[in-house]
């Protein structure tokens, strides 16, 4: 864990927090007690999505999709 007076993270805080790993804990004090603690995201970086890549895995409905079913004929008068 690392920890920081306020005045070093308001002047440094853009190094500070890319400096940190995945999990990474940053505390920021004021007067040597703990104001924040900051923790770095485990996926910061999210992957980018590519489009297409699931082309062809979605079916549609049938045609007959809203047609009545066989089994309520009798109830369809």
């Amino acid at each position: 864990m690392t920890s920081v007076s306020i005045e070093e993270a308001q002047e440094r805080l853009p190094e500070l927090l890319h400096q940190l790993n995945p999990g990474d804990e940053l505390t920021i004090t004021e007067d040597d007690r703990p104001l924040a603690k900051i923790v770095a995201a485990k996926h910061a970086r999210s992957e980018r999505r590519l489009s297409g890549v699931l082309k062809g895995s979605v079916r549609f409905m049938a045609d007959d999709f809203d047609a009545p079913l066989d089994d309520f004929k009798d109830y369809m008068k």
